[in-house]
C-alpha cells in the first residue's frame, strides 16, 4: 500500500521520466537500486549517461524541489552513480548529473523544471 507521498513522488517521477523523453532522452532504468541507495531515472543522451534525482513538492513550504538535493544526497548520487556505470556493459563518453523538479498544485497543471548538469 502506497501512502500520499508515496503516490507524489511516483506521479513525479512517471511525469519528469515522459518529460525526459519528449527531450530526446532516453531512460534507461528507473528507480535504480543497490545496497548503497537508490537513482531515480537513468537515461542515455546521445553518448552521455545521464543520472537524475527527481524532486517533487505539492507546496513550497519547504522550499523549490531541486534545493532538496543537498550535498549530501549529491555526492550518495555520485557514487551510485559509479556503482551503475561499473555494471554497466557500455562505455560512456561523458557523465552528466541532473535534478528535475516537479511541482503539483491541486487545480493546476504540474510543472517540470530540468536542470541540466545541477552538481
Amino acid at each position: 500500500m502506497v501512502n500520499e507521498r508515496g503516490r507524489v513522488g511516483l506521479r513525479g517521477e512517471d511525469l519528469a521520466a515522459q518529460f525526459l523523453t519528449d527531450a530526446g532522452i532516453d531512460v534507461l532504468a528507473r528507480n535504480w537500486r543497490s545496497r548503497f541507495g537508490e537513482i531515480d531515472l537513468v537515461g542515455a543522451d546521445g553518448d552521455t549517461v545521464v543520472f537524475v534525482e527527481v524532486k517533487t513538492r505539492t507546496g513550497n513550504g519547504y522550499g523549490t524541489p531541486a534545493e532538496a538535493v543537498t550535498v549530501v544526497k549529491q555526492r550518495r548520487i555520485r557514487l551510485l552513480g559509479l556503482e551503475w556505470l561499473t555494471e554497466s556493459d557500455r562505455r560512456w563518453a561523458r557523465v552528466r548529473f541532473d535534478v528535475v523538479s516537479v511541482h503539483l498544485r491541486r487545480g493546476y497543471r504540474p510543472v517540470v523544471d530540468h536542470l541540466r548538469g545541477a552538481f
